[in-house]
């Protein structure tokens, strides 16, 4: 997290107070709908028929820390989008960043940006160097490190014909030379995929998410209707209660922290696993995964191992276990 997605939540925080975005989210609006009754009330007391007019500064404290709370809640939830897009932003600074040594017609070297490369264009790549796009080997012997891509910790040998000839873009030389024909059109490689793939990673609300906000906003309704009720029975027997003092009321009644909370928790769950490279389509995928017992992994030499390897001694007959 640095200072750039800080600074970013904190502005739009302030975007998401709209009350197009906020009535996504009854509770929290409700809460909205509190704050700028209380704003109101600040500089005309009596707006609401409240007989008392010196109250404009416990009107003022309840509608600042009725807008601390809609600024908190709509900042967790722009930090954990903004962690989110940061991981495709890196991807794609990363391949912003990538050069290649593209090789002319007159056998001659130039140096351009690896976006501008099409494809069948010639490059020559050297042990330190960046792979900068999808191809294949057509000249040289070199061993290559996959591990941003495949997560194989040995290097590959790469080298021309046979199952060994395709490199990605992304990975590195670490070991003499290359010259790679690209084979992939802009935009269309791996790590282009990648990209897209974490960008259209969708938020969509999960069963116990959208089961979880029907009871949030049952809820609301009837500390709402139970609030609304107390002002008409309170003068009907002579009480007068400030309608600020209801209005803080109905956000302590109301379950605000779990509203106010519920988007952030989904986004920063599919976040956490981003930060594992593993790439959650949707929150539902999160969500299921938490039930998974039995995994079925196929990835020989990185997970898995290659050979038998026995893992208990079970004595049969008469003969027993000795240590």
């Amino acid at each position: 997290m640095n200072k750039k997605i800080i600074k970013q939540g904190l502005l739009d925080s302030i975007k998401k107070m709209d009350v197009r975005y906020m009535i996504k989210n009854p509770v929290m609006f409700v809460v909205e709908i509190g704050f700028f009754l209380s704003v109101i009330l600040t500089f005309v007391p009596t707006a609401f028929g409240d007989p008392d007019a010196s109250m404009q500064v416990i009107n003022g404290i309840v509608a600042f820390i009725l807008l601390l709370t809609l600024l908190f809640a709509n900042f967790a939830e722009s930090l954990a989008e903004g962690r989110g897009k940061a991981q495709a932003n890196t991807l794609r600074q990363t391949k912003k960043d990538m050069m290649a040594n593209r090789i002319l017609p007159d056998g001659s070297f130039e140096r351009i940006a690896a976006s501008m490369l099409q494809r069948g264009d010639r490059v020559r790549v050297v042990a330190g160097e960046t792979i900068p796009n999808d191809g294949e080997v057509i000249e040289g012997v070199a061993t290559v490190d996959e591990s941003a891509i495949t997560g194989e910790s040995a290097p590959v040998v790469k080298e021309p014909g046979g199952d060994f000839c395709s490199v990605t873009g992304g990975t590195t030389v670490t070991s003499d030379a290359l010259l790679i024909e690209i084979t992939s059109e802009p935009g269309a490689s791996f790590l282009d995929k990648m990209i897209a793939m974490v960008e259209g990673a969708s938020r969509k609300k999960t069963p116990n998410e959208i089961a979880l906000s029907t009871l949030l906003v049952s809820l609301t309704l009837i500390f709402v209707i139970v609030i609304v009720s107390l002002k008409p029975l309170a003068m009907y027997v002579g009480i007068t209660i400030p309608t600020s003092i209801l209005i803080a009321l109905t956000v302590c009644l109301i379950p605000t922290t779990i509203g106010g909370l519920l988007s952030p928790i989904g986004i920063a769950g599919m976040d956490r696993v981003t930060r594992f490279n593993v790439i959650a389509m949707s929150g539902k995928a999160v969500e299921a995964s938490g039930d998974v017992d039995v995994m079925i992994l196929d990835k020989t030499g990185t997970i898995t191992y290659g050979n038998r390897m026995a893992y208990a001694f079970l004595p049969v007959a008469v003969f027993k276990k000795q240590c």
